[in-house]
């Protein structure tokens, strides 16, 4: 096992890191900095080109774009019972059945 010297600790620990940051020492990318809830600052690394790290902030921030938000949209689409298409054909569906229900009260009532 190779041993490691005092002004080195970590010098052995290369690569790819999380968070999108680039590879190297892991130790000098910058920190998010936003407060915990005990008050001290978060100590996880920022996202690269962000301030903030992954847990609080620093990755999406959304769909922006027209078809970006077409895209969530289907997403999140469940079953339609309730979309303006649905409602719009229920009721066209409630106003043939009052006329049809209003025919039949008249027919009933010539033929009596």
């Amino acid at each position: 096992m190779p041993e490691k010297t005092a002004d080195e600790p970590h010098a052995k620990r290369r690569g790819w890191l999380r968070n999108l940051n680039p590879p190297g020492d892991f130790s000098t990318a910058p920190r998010c900095g936003a407060r915990t809830r005990r008050g001290a600052p978060c100590g996880s690394p920022a996202v690269r080109g962000k301030k903030r790290c992954r847990m609080h902030g620093g990755r999406s921030t959304g769909p922006r774009t027209a078809a970006g938000l077409a895209r969530i949209k289907q997403a999140h689409w469940k079953h339609g019972r309730f979309s303006a298409e649905a409602r719009e054909e229920a009721a066209h569906f409630r106003e043939l059945l009052r006329e049809c229900k209003e025919i039949e009260r008249l027919l009933v009532r010539e033929l009596r």
